[in-house]
């Protein structure tokens, strides 16, 4: 059992990687089991996440799960809809995704970029259905940075993948 801080708030399984003015943010809907037990974003060996952002160019080299803070030398942060729960997507209390928080973080750290690494992450955001959410850049909100939908890296949405719109983020945030 999760034990929870003074506040009677659960702990956040993975912390933010983030500060002002990144030129990407990576945002999931929450932590996998496996990244919450090691700390790591994207960790679970069948994740094509570390591999994917350098294939496409996001990053000069292929990336370990442990090294995830490092890439903010790069420009590159982290985050999560829901910061308390844990699991795959349809295992994550809808209570617990926190678009409002998510929202905050935004404004107040104001990246360039913000990439939703699956359609359900992008779909809570958005309150669509994810069969209604286009993987590729997004019109542009002037609220907020520029919005990427990106193909699930997790190995269960292998039937899914395609590294094109990886692809395409890598040159927007090269320009």
């Amino acid at each position: 059992m999760s034990r929870t801080d003074l506040s009677g708030a659960l702990p956040h399984r993975l912390p933010d990687l983030l500060r002002p003015n990144l030129r990407l943010v990576f945002v999931g809907t929450a932590a996998s089991t496996r990244s919450a037990e090691l700390g790591h974003y994207y960790a679970h060996p069948g994740n094509r996440f570390w591999r994917a952002i350098h294939e496409a160019g996001i990053t000069p080299r292929r990336y370990q799960p442990g090294e995830f803070a490092s890439l903010i030398e790069l420009g590159i942060g982290f985050t999560d809809l829901c910061k308390t729960g844990a699991g795959m997507d349809h295992q994550i209390a809808a209570e617990t995704i926190d678009v409002s928080g998510f929202r905050a973080k935004m404004e107040k750290y104001r990246p360039r970029t913000i990439a939703f690494t699956s359609k359900k992450a992008a779909s809570l955001f958005y309150g669509r259905p994810s069969a209604a959410i286009a993987l590729g850049r997004h019109k542009r909100d002037e609220s907020l940075p520029e919005i990427f939908v990106l193909p699930s890296p997790s190995g269960a949405a292998s039937g899914h993948w395609t590294i094109e719109p990886w692809r395409e983020l890598a040159r927007w945030i090269a320009a």
